[in-house]
């Protein structure tokens, strides 16, 4: 480095690549600043300069001193040692010594007192969470979030069925006749330690895996517009269940709030999904298994009128970037949980999956949010399927009774008849039923969650479309 760049850099100012110091006297300090800089993606620390940017510089004997104090923190009072190299550039004012620290291979990197320091903008800080370092420990290897044990779990969690056609499937027997008891197999499949399952076997062939880990779960709504902060939506479900369960919870959601097209077929079929199904699958089980499990957060699913969003926690791992993984690279951030999930989701594994959903349909964005530890799928919907949508027109929305128009004032979300009863003020079930309730599913504006079990206790009635489309008309109306 020539003076012209040294006053180049200075000029810029200290960001998290670079930091200035006047001096350094204790190797304390000077350790912490090389482990947050080996933690963080390396740096340069400059020492004879101001925090201003203005070179104060160093004698001979000082860069002499720092030197001796530089090794003995390096390989002393950092662990694993980090190994900085050293340059001296001359200037009028004195020697500014510049180190420059690479990013460490073996983080997390952490300080005599055993504290873990990353960057944090132009400062440091101290790793005090406990998720953070587990994030950080995984991403060194030293230990996979799908292989912690659940605490207070056992063998007596895994769902029978679901384990025993697994097994069958991939191995070719019953494992009712493979010679061990259940607890062998699960600790020889690496789905337990034993005694307890972990998350791997959990969410794999858990009976409950919300009873140990609530948040692991796929928490899916669908609005009637293109805005995130609409207080309204049309449809939501709390996804529960093992990761196949959660699979096709999910699916079957996407399916039920996109359209259906023709494209060429008969009147008279279904039709085709508006998005391929491949590419929604493929996405689908990226969130699954590739999320962070070290992050207690839910998979959202939300489908706009416009796009639909796979949001999963944790961003991507330090090797990977949105552009890497685009063209097919790919990072097991839970590599036992991939290896029995890829016998299980429809996974191909090999990162062919990014590319392949891109390859289905390209108008995908997908968005890395380091800041806020998530990882974005926007999957754009076609423009005809959306712009003119039928109910957001006044013409097909129906003339309604005084009662329904009461009803869908005060249906939110999903309420039981209860609850609806409730906000009307109203006590006569008989009375409710013949001019609200049927009344307004005939007219298809309220509908019920349940409908192949008209009659279950656990029945809700949430609006339609249409139902959003005439609260929408009269809000207009009332303007």
């Amino acid at each position: 480095m020539n003076l012209a760049d040294l006053n180049q850099l200075l000029a810029c100012g200290e960001d998290s690549r670079n930091q200035f110091k006047r001096d350094a006297t204790n190797a304390d300090s000077l350790s912490a600043e090389l482990a947050a800089f080996a933690n963080s993606g390396g740096g340069c620390l400059f020492l004879g300069v101001a925090d201003d940017g203005s070179v104060v510089g160093l004698d001979a004997a000082a860069v002499q001193r720092l030197n001796q104090l530089l090794s003995n923190a390096a390989s002393h009072n950092v662990r694993p040692p980090v190994h900085p190299t050293t340059e001296n550039v001359q200037t009028d004012a004195g020697i500014v010594m510049v180190v420059r620290v690479p990013d460490g291979l073996a983080k997390p990197y952490i300080d005599n007192q055993g504290r873990i320091w990353v960057k944090q903008g132009a400062d440091k800080r101290h790793v005090t969470s406990r998720e953070e370092m587990q994030r950080m420990f995984q991403r060194a290897g030293l230990v996979y979030a799908d292989v912690v044990p659940v605490s207070g779990s056992s063998a007596a969690d895994i769902d029978d069925k679901a384990f025993n056609n697994y097994f069958s499937r991939r191995y070719g027997q019953n494992n009712e006749f493979a010679s061990q008891p259940l607890e062998q197999l699960l600790r020889n499949l690496s789905l337990s330690d034993g005694r307890e399952l972990n998350l791997a076997g959990l969410m794999l062939f858990g009976r409950n895996p919300q009873r140990y880990r609530p948040a692991f779960e796929i928490k899916a709504v669908a609005f009637p517009g293109t805005a995130l902060y609409d207080t309204r939506y049309l449809d939501s479900e709390d996804i529960r269940g093992n990761l196949l369960e959660q699979f096709r919870g999910a699916f079957a959601f996407i399916k039920r709030n996109l359209h259906h097209v023709q494209r060429g077929r008969g009147f008279n079929t279904l039709g085709e999904l508006e998005i391929p199904e491949t590419a929604l699958e493929e996405l689908l089980v990226n969130a699954l298994i590739h999320r962070d499990y070290f992050t207690s957060a839910s998979i959202r699913l939300m489908v706009f009128a416009d796009r639909l969003e796979i949001i999963s926690p944790g961003h991507l791992p330090d090797s990977l970037s949105v552009e890497t993984i685009r063209q097919g690279k790919t990072n097991r951030r839970n590599p036992t949980l991939t290896e029995h999930a890829s016998q299980i989701l429809p996974y191909r594994g090999i990162g062919s999956g990014i590319p392949r959903a891109l390859q289905e349909w390209p108008r995908i964005e997908l968005i890395d949010d380091v800041a806020g530890n998530q990882f974005s799928a926007v999957i754009w919907r076609p423009e005809a399927e959306w712009v003119a949508k039928p109910y957001l027109t006044p013409e097909v929305t129906p003339e309604v009774t005084p009662e329904v128009a009461r009803l869908l004032a005060v249906v939110n979300g999903e309420m039981s008849r209860t609850e609806i009863m409730a906000a009307l003020g109203l006590k006569d079930e008989k009375h409710f039923r013949q001019h609200y309730q049927q009344t307004a599913i005939s007219q298809k504006l309220i509908e019920m969650t349940q409908p192949d079990k008209p009659r279950s206790r656990l029945q809700k009635y949430r609006l339609t479309p249409a139902g959003m489309a005439w609260l929408q008309q009269k809000a207009s109306k009332d303007k």
